[in-house]
């Protein structure tokens, strides 16, 4: 349990919608504290309402100045400890009109409940016990995720994976620590070689493990956080089309006028399970429109901020300077060249030939879709080097990421002072730090400004 569950636990009763604003069929307001379920017969005005936990009860709802009933809810009491945020907790599903739930909410903060902030429930959650903090991530990680693949990985993290695979690091490590702690108070002499040379390889061997947990983070990022790919070319190469084809729906207007995309425009697809931001851009070329030059200035700006580039030639028509300098300028960054409108007559591959060799580059027809797999695959080449197995445990958030490679860092500087013979007790400092990295991972020992921190960015209902 964390340290700053007393705070949390005072903090009184909270109410918020955990559904997201805007009309629906259901709007779930939920209520949790000690006078969640006061608050609650308060509404349905009933003083002797006793629901039985985790059963759903159809309720009136009223109007508590006109007495009127506004809505008939179904009402789930879930009792403390066995709830979500591990307080008593109420969850109210209403209809799903925002007027409607404005109005139970306010008259909820006029009992005298409080509007939650941001991760509050999910933070008296790990303030109880009900979660550990890598759970707790793990439920916004689920609520954020934008592909199948992203959705099995936090559900794994929400189910305890990542913390079951620390405890034996941790165990292994606490053997460790007692050894030396019980030498440097009883034993005036240095360790024994044959101890030391045990101790040694342990940490060895618990830094490989934790190292090949953090080396996963790079295809646990891209499973999070995806990657942009910016289309760029001339105008009336079908950057738009290609877009459109990427997408399989008309999402960019098309037309043989040269200039129709003035704007950026961008969709996510999803490609072997990692979400990709394709951002279809103005064509570059001299122009006298001011609109025009506005959006090739906004072309230049997604060509920085892209972690790869899609270069779209017409491969129809012969290579001009202009198609090379797009080029030149995005193999600077990773990048693809798509040779595009391969389904006429007039295509030939090899007007690409002026083209460096050691860009890929990938035929494709934007009307028929033919080639649309290779450059999708070309697409996230680069990233996963091949490694695209989803059934594996990766390491999905930055946090932890950073604690592991100090963990790592940690045990690496107390096996060099063990080869050194300096003194135990400098050995276990380094050790001890270890095992405070692992723990700010599962929030054994966070400090409460990274817990805030962490948080803030959960959404009101959570």
């Amino acid at each position: 349990m964390c340290d700053f569950s007393f705070e949390v636990q005072a903090a009184g009763t909270i109410v918020a919608l955990s559904t997201p604003p805007g009309r629906s069929g259901i709007g779930v307001i939920r209520i949790s504290g000690e006078r969640a379920l006061d608050f609650t017969r308060s509404l349905v005005r009933d003083p002797d309402f006793s629901p039985e936990p985790n059963r759903v009860t159809l309720k009136p709802i009223f109007d508590p100045d006109t007495l009127e009933v506004v809505d008939r809810a179904v009402v789930t009491f879930f009792k403390s400890p066995h709830s979500y945020t591990g307080d008593d907790v109420v969850e109210l599903s209403c209809h799903g009109s925002p007027p409607l739930l404005l109005n139970i909410l306010d008259v909820l903060l006029n009992l005298g409940a409080r509007t939650a902030d941001p991760g509050e429930f999910t933070m008296r959650a790990v303030a109880n016990g009900r979660l550990n903090l890598t759970q707790a991530e793990a439920v916004r990680d689920l609520i954020e995720a934008q592909t199948h693949a992203a959705v099995r990985q936090a559900a794994r993290q929400l189910g305890g994976e990542l913390s079951k695979r620390l405890q034996p690091i941790k165990d292994v490590l606490l053997e460790i620590i007692v050894p030396l702690e019980s030498s440097l108070e009883f034993v005036e002499d240095d360790l024994p070689e044959d101890i030391a040379r045990n101790i040694e390889d342990n940490l060895f061997a618990l830094s490989a493990r934790i190292d090949e947990m953090a080396d996963s983070f790079r295809r646990g990022r891209l499973l999070k956080d995806g990657l942009r790919v910016a289309l760029v070319g001339r105008p009336n190469v079908g950057k738009s089309s290609l877009f459109n084809g990427l997408l399989s729906s008309d999402r960019a207007i098309v037309t043989e006028i040269p200039g129709t995309t003035r704007d950026t425009i961008s969709e996510v697809i999803n490609i072997e399970g990692i979400p990709v931001l394709i951002i279809d851009t103005a064509g570059v070329r001299p122009s006298p429109d001011k609109i025009e030059q506005l959006g090739i200035e906004r072309t230049r700006r997604a060509i920085a901020d892209a972690d790869l580039i899609v270069a779209v030639l017409d491969g129809s028509l012969p290579l001009i300077n202009e198609d090379e300098e797009i080029v030149r300028e995005a193999s600077s960054n990773h990048c693809v060249v798509a040779l595009n409108k391969s389904d006429l007559e007039s295509f030939c591959s090899n007007n690409a030939q002026r083209i460096d060799d050691n860009l890929p580059l990938v035929s494709v027809s934007a009307k028929t879709g033919k080639g649309l797999d290779a450059l999708c695959a070309e697409i996230i080449k680069p990233f996963t080097a091949g490694y695209l197995d989803e059934s594996s445990f990766v390491i999905t958030n930055a946090r932890h990421y950073d604690l592991l490679r100090r963990t790592s860092e940690a045990l690496r500087a107390a096996q060099g002072l063990i080869q050194e013979n300096v003194s135990e007790e400098l050995i276990l400092a380094n050790l001890y730090e270890a095992l405070r990295f692992l723990g700010e991972i599962t929030g054994e020992t966070t400090p409460e400004d990274i817990l805030s921190q962490i948080f803030s960015t959960f959404c009101i209902g959570k």
